[in-house]
């Protein structure tokens, strides 16, 4: 690993550690961040080109919801970009099967190398509209961060969840206004603040759920 990436560490694994996750974790997320930089030198892939900053706003924002996916099976990430929150979510929760949903085409083609890279063989990045992605069976969860408001991310992406299946969509203040336009069928479940190490400012996940859903 270059000496860039190591003098990342002891932040990653002062991250790591206050979110409660394995610091042996800091080895293959640092690996990934040092093929994003790479790639995004090159393709644009976000627009955080520092790999300093992209520990706190992409790696530890995307495993503060880990928790909440710890007991899944199936996780699709919608509009995941380069990987975000699911391959992070996916190098931390071996258990959990993580669907990549992409249609930029660069992008995917970064996934795909990333995955290769890593070793991740929980993880499959699907080319596709979230909305005309049909894959055979429902997911236990979709994730979206940064993507759309959660009734576009439902009209987008609802049919993707099974009976009880939930969205679990990262968001920074509480979007009241959001939840107060969820589309019939669906309702609020939870809305859990987060603190994610290194960032200033609200985050929260909110959970939705179909209404005649037990969770």
């Amino acid at each position: 690993m270059s000496d860039d990436m190591s003098a990342l560490r002891p932040e990653l694994e002062a991250g790591l550690a206050a979110l409660s996750l394995d610091l042996a974790l800091a080895s293959p997320l640092l690996a990934y961040v040092a093929l994003l930089a790479r790639w995004n030198a090159t393709y644009n892939l976000t627009a955080v080109r520092d790999p300093r900053e992209m520990i706190a706003k992409h790696l530890l924002d995307s495993l503060a919801m880990q928790p909440f996916v710890r007991g899944l099976g199936t996780l699709a990430d919608l509009g995941t970009g380069p990987g975000l929150p699911g391959i992070p979510l996916a190098i931390a929760t071996p258990s959990l099967q993580v669907t990549l949903v992409e249609s930029n085409g660069k992008k995917a083609r970064f996934l795909r190398e990333a995955i290769r890279q890593l070793k991740l063989e929980n993880a499959s990045v699907a080319e596709s509209r979230i909305e005309a992605f049909k894959p055979g069976a429902t997911f236990d969860a979709i994730t979206a961060r940064a993507l759309a408001t959660l009734p576009l991310i439902l009209a987008l992406g609802g049919h993707l969840l099974g009976t009880d299946g939930r969205l679990l969509a990262m968001k920074g203040v509480l979007p009241s206004e959001e939840i107060a336009a969820l589309p019939a069928g669906w309702r609020l479940a939870a809305a859990h603040p987060l603190r994610v190490p290194g960032l200033v400012g609200e985050r929260h996940l909110v959970e939705v759920v179909r209404a005649g859903s037990e969770a």
